[in-house]
């Protein structure tokens, strides 16, 4: 998760759709807009998705809160499979809003062993609940559906982290090599999938990568 600048004016369809007793909060230029801010991608999970969904980050209980449902900032980008994670009551109220707040100053995001881990920077109700969803994401195998979702978003973010290792390896024994330079570089740019974790990983580890501290 990475912070995110949505823009300020509403689609137009939301205030017409509100008006109507069964409104739509995802029209075409709703979908179009958080494709454009969100860099086509799911806030939680960071990667593509191929199954867009709009997500309210505070939950609008069925049309019972009205307000919720056509909050142009309360609308996210999302993967069906975070989706469907956070609709447990578990995540319900408390996830960081990350067109508001940077996540990055809240939580750690690492791949340890396999696993991810998003170790909590910043103790607070927000923070915490975050770092268990983006964790359940990756780690849900309560049923055969979520279990393939959580292993293909590993096994994806597990090969975005070994780019960054093979070409960060490259680069320090080459710095003169601007191609695995720019490879980094666009690894660690809000807009690519998991920048969340590949930034996490230089900051962590940037004494050693001192080059690239200006773009994390």
């Amino acid at each position: 998760m990475v912070k995110i600048n949505r823009s300020k004016t509403p689609p137009l369809s939301l205030q017409a759709e509100s008006m109507k007793s069964n409104g739509q909060y995802n029209s075409a230029d709703v979908v179009l807009q958080l494709r454009m801010d969100f860099h086509d991608k799911c806030y939680i999970c960071e990667c593509k998705p191929s199954d867009v969904v709009v997500e309210h980050r505070m939950p609008h209980k069925k049309g019972l809160y009205h307000d919720r449902k056509f909050d142009w900032n309360n609308l996210f980008l999302a993967c069906y499979h975070c989706n469907l994670i956070k609709n447990k009551m578990d995540y319900q109220e408390e996830i960081i809003d990350c067109c508001v707040t940077d996540p990055e100053d809240y939580l750690r995001f690492e791949l340890v062993d396999n696993a991810v881990c998003v170790k909590v920077l910043r103790d607070c109700d927000k923070a915490r609940s975050t770092s268990k969803l983006i964790e359940d994401v990756f780690s849900n195998h309560t049923t055969a559906q979520l279990s393939y979702g959580s292993t293909y978003r590993m096994e994806q973010l597990q090969s975005t982290m070994n780019m960054l290792y093979e070409y960060l390896g490259r680069y320090m024994q080459n710095p003169n090599d601007s191609f695995s330079f720019r490879v980094i570089s666009r690894l660690l740019d809000r807009d690519s999938v998991f920048a969340g974790f590949t930034r996490s990983y230089i900051r962590m580890h940037i004494n050693e990568y001192k080059l690239f501290a200006d773009r994390v």
